[in-house]
């Protein structure tokens, strides 16, 4: 009797690869009144060595998996039987940075206009100077810029002002209406938990904001996964909260963490927000993985060399991790932008769909 139930082998391989080559004979005709006549690719045609695909793939391999130009070299060999320069691939970066220029602007209004938004930044380097990358994500969409300088005039001219912001409590936000903001609690519980180990009045503080602060995490997870309902989560944290306003005050009196105290309750209006309104979360922790990749980016390649460098750095950022949460094809998106890109079309949208 026929096995009806067979063991079963799956082995996946690699082919070798033959890359495509195509070749353009662009013929010279002089005419009798001395002009010298050249014929013109077709439209779509790259300018330089790499097609779409390829120039893809050099923008995934350098943005996302952070290889460096002359181990993208060996690799592109290696692997693919290609070879390009050193130089070829550096200019490959000014042709994939200006085809992803457009969606990357879209992508900003959309998040711009979102009705929650998530903000952090940190250090980028330029040739070894200070520069300031920031990252703006809503669940959908994320957006990276670096500015020569993340000033306050420049956040608001990058991030607009609608919408709640998720942030931790940097001055350059200040620009943002504070009943509209929502401050990071896991930035306020290692704050709690450095309270807590100094001495004296200080260190019980600290104990006591710490406590209340996890009992206010605990519940708000219990909330967020369907344990209980919003309502039995304002219910049960009504007291807390009113505590932890109660003891930071009492902070505010007491040497070491006076200053630190009085700073929170600048930004109280701000405390609360992801209890009142749905969507809102207590934490700061989405801009913060958007930006792990980009700093382990920034510690490998020790930042870029020219401003066409960080176009390029934040635009293939901003359309990866894009496509990744809306479970988009990377290669597929950046060839096709590419391509676009070449024969003067519209660049794919990476909007969400309703």
């Amino acid at each position: 009797m026929p096995d009806q139930n067979p063991l079963r082998q799956q082995v996946i391989d690699l082919p070798v690869v033959t890359p495509d080559v195509d070749e353009f004979r662009r013929h010279r005709v002089r005419c009798d009144c001395g002009v010298v006549t050249c014929g013109m690719p077709p439209v779509g045609t790259p300018s330089g060595l790499m097609g779409p695909r390829l120039l893809a793939l050099v923008g995934l391999l350098a943005a996302n998996c952070h290889v460096s130009r002359r181990k993208m070299q060996a690799l592109l060999s290696d692997l693919l039987n290609v070879d390009i320069s050193l130089g070829a691939l550096s200019e490959s970066e000014a042709v994939v940075a200006d085809a992803l220029t457009a969606p990357v602007e879209e992508l900003r209004a959309h998040a711009m206009a979102a009705e929650v938004k998530h903000a952090d930044g940190t250090t980028w380097y330029r040739a070894h100077i200070f520069r300031a990358l920031w990252v703006m994500a809503t669940k959908a969409v994320t957006v990276f810029t670096i500015f020569e300088a993340g000033t306050i005039e420049a956040l608001k001219a990058w991030m607009g002002e609608k919408g709640v912001l998720v942030s931790d409590r940097g001055s350059q936000l200040s620009f943002w209406a504070m009943k509209r903001r929502q401050i990071c609690w896991a930035h306020l519980l290692r704050k709690f938990a450095w309270y807590a180990e100094q001495r004296g009045e200080a260190g019980q503080l600290g104990l006591a904001l710490l406590g209340r602060a996890q009992f206010l995490m605990h519940e708000w997870h219990r909330a967020r996964d369907g344990c209980i309902s919003r309502e039995t989560f304002r219910r049960n944290t009504s007291a807390t909260r009113d505590t932890i306003e109660v003891l930071l005050r009492r902070g505010t009196h007491v040497l070491d963490i006076a200053g630190s105290c009085a700073h929170i309750l600048e930004h109280r209006d701000a405390l609360w927000r992801f209890v009142a309104q749905e969507g809102v979360e207590p934490t700061n922790n989405h801009a913060e993985q958007e930006l792990r990749g980009f700093v382990l980016w920034r510690k490998t390649s020790l930042g870029s060399q020219s401003e066409r460098g960080e176009r390029f750095a934040a635009n293939l950022k901003s359309v990866i991790h894009t496509c990744r949460k809306q479970r988009r094809h990377v290669l597929s998106y950046l060839a096709d932008a590419i391509q676009a890109a070449l024969n003067r079309r519209s660049s794919p949208s990476l909007l969400p769909t309703p």
